[in-house]
């Protein structure tokens, strides 16, 4: 778990950054242009093609952790991850070499997301299968904590950043952050080169039931429960992503606010999260993961209303009220996708099956959600577009936890490991 946990903040983290930097420093050294809002557009749109990269990811990296193993899956992509953050930090911007800057830029967005796509499902794979049956909802949702811990991470070393003279902080203070990952990174290779390969994945081998396509196997018995957990994942990342990034565009663009207050606000309020991820976690080990899931799904169509109206009092307490509301709603659905969405693929084929479903979640929530909410601020000039907009997202998650379940299983908590693969394909 820890293991699994250290890697993922370290792939969240670098992941942040790139979010930050998109929203508040990259417009002017990577796109400068004569409207700040298309400046903006551009900078977020740069963040988008991280996601473009995932699939290709998830099914590059769920082939080989289905045939070779979870761990060398798992040291492959922080490794791919810790250059391609560490080469962002080298690059000239666009007044010292023109258009060559924010292709170069792009190009390593796109190593940076075709590395999260194999990532995040080998991490929670790892923990899930090597926990017993009673506590997967429980070290699933710890794993997750990694991604808020990443988060912070990134927050607090541009909160640092930020203190620097403008004209320091655009020539060399936004370096850091991306720099510095390559400390973390190491500290996560160590962690995962003590990693034993996961006894689901070994009795798989052992028992000949490993396939040579796993991909070809999804596809033909499992694509309906590929595209349900894709559904399932989307207001959770649109949550995240939006209180995360997008936040910081409106706080500046809409409210007036500059960046270091923004983050005072998102700071204290992701606490939310550490403290309620593993507590639904642990509740979903008692009253089952689909439940939980369900109750945080139909919460994210309510809350981004309350969230937007709190932020909108410019008042501090309140918004971070705001925020904390929000990421209980999106702590309940994430907290049981490690445990929910892994269970529904059987052992096989389970890291191409979850990682596939996951990613492409992923990028129709994640990575579109930041520029389309851009586009509709200036647009309408009014949130209530926006909260309408995550609340749709909220309603389609919920409908996939509706259909989605856990096959061969009378609680949804059955030991993976007994699930065989020819009775796999999940309930639609």
């Amino acid at each position: 778990m820890f293991a699994s946990w250290i890697g993922t903040t370290i792939e969240y983290y670098d992941f942040a950054i790139y979010g930050l930097a998109a929203s508040l420093i990259f417009a002017p050294l990577f796109f400068p242009a004569t409207d700040q809002a298309v400046g903006t557009l551009l900078s977020l749109s740069s963040f988008a093609v991280g996601y473009l990269t995932r699939p290709l990811g998830a099914l590059v990296f769920g082939h080989f952790g289905d045939r070779a193993g979870r761990k060398t899956v798992l040291i492959v992509t922080l490794l791919l991850m810790g250059v391609s953050t560490f080469a962002i930090g080298l690059l000239p911007n666009y007044s010292q070499v023109g258009i060559a800057a924010p292709v170069l830029l792009i190009v390593a967005r796109l190593l940076q997301g075709f590395s999260v796509g194999g990532e995040y499902g080998g991490a929670v794979l790892m923990t899930v299968e090597h926990s017993s049956d009673r506590k997967r909802g429980l070290f699933g949702s710890v794993v997750n904590t990694g991604a808020t811990v990443g988060l912070v991470l990134a927050n607090v070393v541009f909160l640092l950043v930020f203190q620097l003279p403008d004209d320091q902080m655009l020539s060399w203070g936004w370096r850091v952050p991306f720099l510095v990952s390559s400390v973390l990174v190491v500290i996560g290779l160590i962690a995962r080169y003590s990693l034993e390969e996961s006894p689901d994945f070994a009795a798989a081998k052992q028992q000949g039931t490993v396939r040579e396509l796993p991909l070809a196997e999804v596809l033909r018995h499992h694509l309906g429960t590929v595209l349900l957990v894709a559904v399932g994942i989307i207001a959770a990342g649109s949550a995240f992503t939006m209180a995360t990034v997008f936040s910081l565009t409106y706080g500046k663009v809409a409210l007036g606010l500059d960046s270091s207050t923004m983050v005072a606000v998102l700071l204290p309020s992701t606490a939310a999260i550490l403290l309620c991820l593993p507590l639904f976690g642990q509740l979903s080990d008692r009253i089952g993961v689909r439940p939980v899931f369900l109750a945080g799904a139909a919460a994210l169509v309510v809350l981004p209303f309350a969230w937007f109206a709190l932020l909108d009092t410019r008042q501090y307490g309140l918004m971070v009220l705001g925020f904390a509301l929000l990421f209980i709603g999106y702590s309940a659905s994430y907290a049981v996708v490690p445990a929910y969405f892994s269970q529904v693929f059987p052992p096989a084929v389970r890291f191409t099956g979850m990682s596939i479903g996951f990613t492409l979640g992923l990028v129709a929530g994640n990575a579109i959600a930041p520029a389309a909410s851009a586009w509709l601020l200036e647009t309408t000039g009014s949130w209530i577009a926006i909260a309408c907009y995550m609340a749709v997202t909220g309603l389609a998650s919920l409908a996939a936890g509706l259909f989605l379940r856990i096959p061969d299983a009378d609680t949804d908590r059955q030991p993976a490991a007994k699930v065989p693969a020819e009775t796999g394909q999940a309930a639609r």
